[in-house]
């Protein structure tokens, strides 16, 4: 009898530690944490299509509206001076990049023509061959096209030049470099390109008006641009149409400044 219960109380520790090793052994499963990476946002397609595409078709039609705007007072320049009215109009394309360059809306400097010595004009500073370099300022960029002739017929070095003939770009656009006009090795294979990409020679062969129209043009009249003008209020007083006024101030918007004169006949 005493054996049976030694037995007993044998088999009862047993199970007793047997239980609780089980219970040390058997556990919750940890609850995992799962961190979520930071979602990134992007941009729509067609947004990203919006940012790529736009300013190549805004930039190439800008040049041209540019061209359209600025032919004009190249070709009354060439007749004046000689210089080809295609020089003068790649020129400004490329050292003004179509009229949107720092230095072209900050100064309407549409040619990167420097202070030089003796100007007494209004300047600008703008880094270009150094740091801070001095360029004149012009209130309109009609002016800056007057002062390039200006610049080139008053030096010396440029002289050569105009023995060329009006209708020799690529003789132009080398002698400009040569003269030093800029530091670019490439500038006249960049002048060359713009003008035979925008067929800017054609412009080389308007020819100078004949005796009747000099006389046809001496009878046009002007309208200088006052606070408060609009081209509506313009075409109303002269009795033209809006659309013809743009015409033949070879405006393509309704943008216009005070002082600058248009054409109303």
């Amino acid at each position: 009898m005493r054996i049976q219960s030694v037995f007993y109380i044998v088999v009862s520790i047993f199970f007793l530690v047997s239980c609780g090793s089980n219970k040390n052994i058997v556990s919750k499963p940890r609850k995992k944490v799962v961190i979520q990476p930071k979602e990134e946002v992007v941009p729509e397609i067609h947004q990203l299509e919006q940012i790529i595409n736009t300013p190549l078709k805004t930039s190439a039609n800008h040049t041209e509206a540019y061209i359209q705007k600025f032919a004009p007072i190249a070709v009354k320049k060439m007749h004046e001076h000689n210089i080809p009215a295609s020089i003068t109009l790649a020129q400004g394309v490329l050292e003004s990049g179509s009229g949107r360059s720092a230095l072209a809306i900050r100064s309407n400097n549409h040619f990167g023509i420097k202070c030089h010595k003796g100007w007494q004009g209004k300047s600008v500073t703008h880094d270009d061959d150094e740091i801070g370099e001095c360029f004149r300022k012009y209130k309109y960029p009609q002016t800056s096209y007057e002062d390039h002739s200006q610049f080139l017929i008053s030096r010396s070095r440029y002289a050569s030049l105009f023995k060329l003939g009006h209708t020799n770009y690529k003789g132009w656009a080398y002698g400009l470099r040569k003269a030093g006009y800029a530091t670019d090795k490439r500038y006249p294979q960049k002048l060359i390109s713009i003008i035979n990409k925008y067929n800017l020679s054609k412009y080389d062969r308007i020819k100078n008006p004949s005796i009747q129209a000099k006389k046809t043009i001496s009878k046009v009249a002007y309208h200088s641009v006052k606070k408060g003008d609009t081209l509506y209020s313009i075409a109303r007083k002269y009795q033209i149409s809006v659309s013809d006024l743009k015409r033949f101030n070879s405006l393509t918007d309704n943008s216009i400044s005070i002082g600058e004169k248009l054409v109303v006949n």
